[in-house]
């Protein structure tokens, strides 16, 4: 797939210019500069074709970050054929933009330059000293009114070499959204799964301030690994609000779930971030991080008490991994892949209602008054999550007791227990 970087100093514009290209706000977008430190990646969709648009952190950004930010942006263009160099189209040119400018031009890279926040036509008559930069007319854009975007996606195309076209469809990753609290070792396991340092790691939390998209293949699968900020328990600034809502948005995306777990921090954060989790119908993998930091002859003590901590979640599988030793990576995406395939599960009606023959013997059904519930057959609707539809005759004769069972029958007898599913109950005059 072709690939178009975005670069510029910090604050010009370059997640709003992401943004827009993508057509959906994936990046977070705040007055304030360094807000995107790490690369994220999205795929833009035209008419002529597709392309992966990279975003990348504020380059001579002056702050701790500068030289991270470097070497991620380095990385980014080594296989780049097209890069954006964003400007600010309503400030004069500084220091950093000149910077930026030089770097570029020694990256001999295909270049367009793109003037941002260019909300109205007659600001284009100020666009004149960009031309000092040295890489020809720039393209006002504003990324608020979605203006110049038609003329810049043509601009991209003209510069993107010619291929022909794919004669297979590319197949659609697995997205796996990577969550839990700061310095849960969320990064670094990233880092490790990918054999470099793709995201900024720092003991420092909430050194993520986004969710970054990786796509990624494992043994001839694909991935789209999310990395997400950091869930505090109270956001300090708007910039930690923006992310964590991100951050639960990835949840809501993702096919699966994985909950990065600090075996020394445990607490409610995690039980609450694994019930939204499987709520919006996503299964969950705990991942257990920093194993290595764990003492052999402490190993059983520690996972007692993470049994105990985490006995709400004892259905869901869990992997005790290190981004240090690498201990168990594989077996995350084994366990993902297997999730995913056990959250697409469709059971027949005829053997779904067969089960439900079984199951309704074994118990007595609810009666109000001398009136018996009755069920007169199921069907599974929905996968991911499962769905499973109960036709009755009254459906308020169903009790939260009758529902327990058939839930736990269906998780053990269908092998349904580690992936959440729904169960519906519609009376007989619902049918057809």
């Amino acid at each position: 797939m072709h690939k178009v970087v975005i670069v510029g100093r910090p604050n010009v514009g370059k997640s709003s210019l992401f943004n827009r290209l993508l057509g959906k706000r994936s990046a977070v977008v705040a007055d304030v500069p360094g807000v995107t430190r790490d690369l994220k990646e999205g795929v833009v969709e035209t008419d002529q074709g597709r392309f992966l648009l990279v975003d990348t952190g504020g380059l001579w950004s002056g702050d701790k970050w500068e030289r991270k930010i470097q070497e991620k942006v380095d990385r980014a263009l080594e296989d780049a054929e097209v890069v954006l160099f964003a400007v600010d189209g309503r400030s004069e040119l500084t220091q950093a933009d000149y910077e930026v400018a030089e770097y570029l031009r020694r990256k001999g890279k295909p270049v367009i330059l793109v003037a941002t926040k260019v909300d109205d036509p007659k600001h284009e008559h100020y666009l004149g000293p960009l031309y000092a930069l040295g890489f020809g007319d720039p393209i006002p854009t504003s990324s608020e009114h979605a203006r110049g975007l038609e003329e810049l996606l043509e601009a991209i195309w003209e510069k993107l070499p010619v291929r022909h076209i794919e004669s297979e469809p590319e197949v659609a990753g697995i997205k796996l959204a990577i969550v839990g609290r700061p310095n849960a070792g969320k990064s670094s396991l990233l880092n490790a799964i990918l054999g470099e340092e793709r995201v900024i790691v720092s003991e420092e939390p909430g050194t993520t301030r986004d969710a970054i998209d990786v796509h990624f293949t494992f043994r001839g699968q694909p991935f789209v690994l999310v990395d997400t900020a950091g869930i505090r328990k109270r956001p300090e600034t708007l910039v930690e609000e923006l992310a964590i809502r991100r951050s639960l948005k990835a949840i809501e995306e993702a096919d699966v779930v994985l909950l990065v777990i600090d075996p020394f921090q445990v607490g409610d954060r995690e039980l609450k971030l694994a019930n939204h989790a499987l709520e919006k119908g996503k299964p969950v993998v705990l991942v257990i991080s920093k194993w290595d930091l764990v003492r052999k002859e402490e190993a059983p003590k520690v996972r007692r008490e993470l049994k105990e901590k985490l006995a709400h979640l004892e259905h869901l599988p869990r992997v005790f991994t290190s981004a240090f030793t690498k201990q168990n990576l594989e077996r995350i995406f084994s366990e993902a892949v297997r999730l995913f395939e056990l959250n697409h599960t469709r059971i027949p009606t005829a053997e779904l209602n067969r089960w439900l023959s079984v199951w309704t013997a074994k118990v007595q059904l609810p009666n109000f008054k001398g009136k018996p519930l009755k069920i007169l057959y199921a069907t599974q609707a929905e996968v991911a999550p499962p769905t499973f539809v109960f036709f009755v005759n009254r459906p308020e004769f169903v009790t939260r007791a009758f529902e327990n069972y058939l839930k736990n029958r269906i998780g053990e007898d269908l092998d349904l227990k580690e992936v959440p599913f729904r169960l519906i109950f519609r009376g007989r005059r619902e049918e057809g």
